[in-house]
């Protein structure tokens, strides 16, 4: 059925693309698969350069959400381009401070939770109300959080309560734009993806496998498998869809009890190797 998710035609701005692997790509190439023109929203210059070939032709804006009305900015730049009205926008932004290793949650230092708050769920809020005026009323946000807030990954550090705090965000602008509109606000809670973004979490690797056998499939999920969600979650045809957090992860948080990992877990470990026994001095 030609058109079947009703995107054709119709426009979005997609935030946070930073190279072909990231999710906000193939969002957006997905979207304009589907006929819709697809708006793209960067974090620097630098950024926006290293994309220009992949994006010639496309309207490319600078948007760095840590710095205070950039969000008013883009709104204004991009209705001065007259590109409204906006049926949909995806926030796909997360950032945390791992540059000095991997450090207990206790000891998360003030100044990187604050940024990576104001980067990773605030911005969803600041873009929301900059763009209020240039939606459609029946548009469609989305953000990309994560598929469990109650798992505790010792390697996820404070982001955990920063998705926490992401995913609360979502529900209360669904609430609040329900005042005067049909504006819907919606989480896709992803599992662990190969990206540049994950790359630079410490252990990742590890935890990224260990995700992929705890599938039903045994096999991890595609970046591509939550664009596809995304574009459901953008059209009409989830329009009774609203401040929900769509778990998205091939059945891992479910699967806790599966043979082969507790077969592997419960191994007995290798016994240490026996170390070589002294000799007797030699009476020769």
């Amino acid at each position: 059925m030609p058109n079947f998710l009703q995107l054709a035609g119709k426009t979005f701005l997609v935030i946070g693309v930073a190279n072909r692997k990231s999710v906000a790509w193939l969002i957006a190439k997905a979207l304009e698969e589907q006929g819709a023109k697809v708006v793209y929203s960067v974090r620097s210059a630098v950024r926006k350069k290293s994309l220009e070939a992949q994006l010639a032709g496309k309207s490319v804006f600078v948007c760095d959400v840590e710095q205070e009305g950039a969000a008013e900015r883009l709104a204004a730049e991009f209705a001065a381009a007259g590109l409204a009205p906006l049926h949909g926008l995806v926030h796909s932004l997360a950032f945390a401070n791992y540059s000095e290793g991997f450090q207990p949650f206790y000891a998360t230092r003030r100044k990187d939770f604050l940024q990576a708050t104001a980067i990773s769920a605030f911005s969803l809020v600041e873009l929301a109300h900059a763009f209020k005026p240039h939606l459609a009323r029946t548009a469609s946000v989305v953000t990309v959080g994560i598929s469990s807030l109650l798992v505790t990954p010792d390697n996820y550090g404070y982001m955990g309560p920063i998705k926490a705090a992401l995913e609360s965000a979502a529900r209360f602008l669904a609430k609040s734009f329900s005042a005067d509109s049909e504006v819907r606000f919606n989480v896709i809670g992803s599992g662990p993806l190969k990206t540049s973004a994950s790359a630079g979490i410490p252990g990742y690797l590890e935890s990224y496998l260990y995700a992929e056998k705890m599938t039903f499939r045994k096999r991890a999920l595609a970046t591509d498998e939550v664009a596809n969600v995304a574009l459901f979650l953008l059209s009409p045809r989830s329009s009774g869809v609203n401040g929900t957090t769509l778990i998205v992860d091939a059945g891992l948080g479910l699967n806790y009890f599966d043979q082969e990992i507790i077969r592997l877990a419960m191994r007995p470990a290798a016994p240490p190797p026996e170390s070589p026994r002294p000799q007797a001095p030699s009476t020769k």
